[in-house]
């Protein structure tokens, strides 16, 4: 049984959801979340019970001391709440965890439940994958749903995907079956720098949310790590010609795909965003954008990781964008 002693009546309330584990490469969409829950100072209201979703010899509990006392903490899914002001105000109501080991129709049926309580009008589930990106160009985001209305609507892609899945798919067909509008937004991760944590794609996909929910998302730091994850990543790969014209190919795949939509909407949309930053105080520096002549090499892909691969294992996820260079799956 849902108790939600001490949750306020919620504005307008949105849930965004993401979850560690094969939907999360590079920890992007956790740490899109995580970012949400800290800079809104998010209080925790529910945490679902670990025995029920959780194999323990996958994800482990951690021991750790208070005081000198010993205290455990438990792998689940905690649900917490942020209070968004300003002249629109809207609640959000945030889901961060680990993708569950097992009973996922009641992992997700229990989700719902929070949902359908708190009155929440919108799901946002967040998911990242590896893909043929270059790192020198601003991440693919791709929004999908299975809601045919809900995708003219929003502008997103009706999801055609069949395959492998993970919990990301499964919450979002829940949704779609419970009759509770849900998008699923999934960030590309260049797979040979798939190692956490990736603030580029972190910022892309809060910038997309922000697009989606019309809410301005204070960034911090954000802008400022992205740069200096490009920075490290050039370092990194100074002295590989062999991949440096590996990533060229990248890029100009890549910019060939997108010349037609370098006008229009797209350009209207980046301009928008940007004078709702200068009219918060933020000035530019919500933005991290690629110029041409920043192409850098990248380290080598690993003998596991090849071109054209998916989540984490090699495939992709259901309502995922196909690999990221394009917006169909």
């Amino acid at each position: 049984m849902i108790e939600l002693e001490g949750v306020p009546e919620l504005v307008d309330p949105v849930m965004v959801a993401a979850f560690e584990g094969w939907n999360d490469a590079g920890d992007a969409a956790s740490a899109a979340v995580a970012h949400l829950d800290k800079e809104w100072k998010g209080e925790v209201f529910a945490a679902l019970d670990a025995e029920d979703y959780y194999d323990f010899q996958v994800n482990r509990p951690t021991v750790w001391l208070d005081g000198g006392v010993r205290k455990i903490t438990w792998p689940t899914t905690r649900l917490s709440v942020v209070r968004v002001g300003g002249d629109k105000p809207r609640d959000l109501v945030l889901v961060r965890g680990i993708e569950p080991s097992m009973r996922w129709r009641s992992f997700c049926n229990e989700i719902l439940g929070f949902a359908h309580e708190l009155g929440v009008e919108l799901i946002v589930i967040m998911g990242a994958l590896l893909g043929d990106t270059p790192h020198t160009r601003p991440v693919p985001v791709s929004g999908v749903t299975s809601d045919p209305d809900l995708a003219r609507t929003m502008d997103l892609e009706e999801t055609k995907y069949e395959g492998p899945t993970g919990i990301v798919g499964i919450l979002q067909e829940a949704c779609t079956h419970a009759g509770v509008p849900a998008v699923s937004l999934w960030a590309a991760v260049p797979h040979y720098v798939s190692q956490p944590p990736n603030p580029k794609a972190t910022l892309a996909l809060l910038n997309r949310l922000e697009d989606l929910i019309d809410l301005r998302i204070p960034l911090g730091e954000l802008a400022e790590d992205a740069r200096a994850w490009q920075v490290g990543v050039d370092q990194l790969a100074a002295e590989d010609s062999e991949v440096a014209e590996y990533v060229q190919s990248l890029e100009e795949a890549r910019d060939t795909a997108e010349l037609p939509e370098a006008s229009g909407e797209a350009i209207a949309r980046e301009f928008e965003r940007y004078l709702r930053r200068r009219d918060g105080g933020e000035g530019g520096a919500a933005y991290l954008r690629d110029s041409p002549s920043d192409r850098t090499r990248p380290p080598k892909p690993k003998p596991t990781q090849r071109p054209g691969q998916g989540a984490e294992d090699g495939e992709g996820e259901s309502g995922d964008p196909s690999p990221p260079d394009s917006s169909d799956d």
